[in-house]
């Protein structure tokens, strides 16, 4: 068996240099920022996939989106399986530069690898992809279809596009790469992502603001109101109150309570809220976050009682239940409600789906060795509160194909936060695995070729003998 280690490593310098090129380009594919930046990053993309030995390599572009890069090397024989992969070279905006240590799109030595915007999310993992390609000289064992988008971070008419076009993304099993580690060194496969919702609430109860020294006591404070309602979306422990929102126990791995304190930022003396495991509560359970609130500031509050307030909340819930029945179950909770005899304005939102891998596959079996390999421990399976909008479209694209979520990020990568970074181990062993996924997954339809042409033999003669004259005499 061939050892892609070797190869890999002598490949680093090239793929770092290239990491560093890519990351320092500003990408950000969102309203109110420079298209230039996003040009740029997919011109150097398509020329370096070229430069690998892709030898099909084209743009796609579509209504208000940036640019898609698409490549295909053929299979190199007729029984060979064809692999998507897949990632985006856009980034999300930086946020507060002052909260960085380093410019964010000066990529910047930290311990073990670069920090920048970006550089995680997604830009590692496509160049991972291209580590794979580089290292098999742009012939690997399996057909190969790329496809690097260019507005995933903001949303795009890309994500609704592969269906409408299937015979371009048909393959026998794809990789997902926008994602990866549940922690630095424990190779994981994701194999669900929370479906995503969002509803708004509004409450009027006056004309205008009133003084609330004549007028509060018996004057509905529409905040009040407001308040009490969202009040009824959890229960005392914090698990969500909502009948009907699908929760199951997490059977996976998860992350340690510390490890999950860090990463969020919980101050020391705070709680987590919720019962059940963490993967239960992060994973195979809703949840609920008020993510925008209309009403009076703290520092422009007037003596009145408050005549309108709004909120937006943000539903994540299970990977398989249907988008529209969860986010309906929300909206009837707080239908139905009256707090103070007063009723609530309540709005449906955009719904997206969530998804659940099938497992056990010849493309799932091949990951597991795959990933053992590249590591040099086995996998952990885990799930995600994130969406990959594309996902449902890939999966409705090629309805027969395994879909594999793994990638050189980590949990720990800060991702559309500060500081984001990637480790160079993290990217190097996502390199070996791929190369080792695609080598184990083509011996694996080979011998599955083998095995159907044997079984055919032997039922033509099983045939053959019960016939006149047929068989050994």
């Amino acid at each position: 068996m061939t050892s892609f280690e070797a190869t890999v490593d002598a490949l680093m310098d090239g793929l770092r240099a290239d990491l560093e090129r890519l990351a320092a380009i500003p990408s950000i594919a969102f309203p109110g920022f420079p298209a230039e930046p996003v040009e740029e990053a997919h011109d150097l993309l398509a020329g370096l996939l070229r430069d690998a030995g892709v030898p099909h390599v084209e743009r796609l572009d579509l209504p208000d989106t940036a640019p898609v890069i698409y490549g295909e090397i053929p299979p190199p024989s007729p029984n060979a399986p064809t692999v998507l992969l897949y990632g985006h070279y856009d980034v999300q905006p930086p946020g507060d530069e002052s909260l960085w240590k380093s410019p964010p799109f000066e990529p910047t030595p930290v311990e073990g690898g670069l920090r920048a915007r970006g550089i995680a999310d997604d830009k590692s993992n496509v160049i991972a992809h291209l580590g794979m390609v580089r290292a098999f000289e742009g012939r690997p064992p399996v057909g190969v279809k790329i496809v690097i988008e260019g507005q995933e971070e903001y949303g795009s008419a890309f994500d609704g596009y592969p269906p409408t076009d299937p015979e371009r993304f048909a393959c026998d099993a794809m990789v997902i790469a926008d994602l990866g580690n549940l922690r630095p060194g424990t190779p994981t496969l994701t194999t669900g992502l929370r479906g995503a919702a969002e509803v708004t609430v509004e409450v009027r109860t006056l004309d205008e603001p009133r003084h609330s020294g004549e007028f509060g006591g018996a004057a509905p404070d529409a905040l009040l109101v407001l308040l009490k309602a969202l009040a009824t979306l959890h229960d005392v422990h914090g698990d969500v109150a909502v009948e009907g929102l699908r929760r199951e126990e997490w059977a996976g791995t998860s992350y340690t309570e510390e490890e999950f304190r860090s990463l969020a930022g919980v101050r020391d003396g705070v709680p987590l809220v919720g019962s059940g495991s963490l993967g239960e509560r992060l994973w195979s359970g809703p949840a609920i976050t008020v993510i925008g609130l209309d009403a009076p500031s703290v520092e422009h509050a007037a003596s009145a009682v408050v005549p309108y307030a709004r909120a937006k909340l943000n539903l994540r819930f299970h990977p398989r239940q249907d988008p529209a029945e969860a986010r309906d179950r929300l909206v009837e909770h707080l239908r139905s409600l009256r707090p103070f005899g007063v009723p609530l304005t309540v709005t449906p939102g955009d719904t997206g789906p969530g998804y659940e891998a099938t497992t056990g596959g010849p493309a799932y079996r091949a990951a597991l060795d795959a990933l053992r390999e590249g590591w040099g421990r086995d996998a952990s399976y885990v799930a995600t509160g994130g969406s990959i909008p594309l996902v449902n479209g890939l999966a409705k694209a090629a309805p027969g194909a395994e879909v594999l979520l793994f990638g050189a990020q980590d949990s720990m990568c800060n991702l559309h936060a500060p500081n984001e970074r990637v480790l160079f181990s993290e990217l190097r062993n996502t390199v070996v695995a791929l190369c080792a996924f695609v080598r184990e997954y083509a011996d694996g339809f080979e011998r599955a070729d083998s095995e159907r042409a044997d079984s055919g033999r032997a039922d033509s003669e099983r045939a053959n003998s019960g016939r006149p004259g047929g068989g050994a005499a």
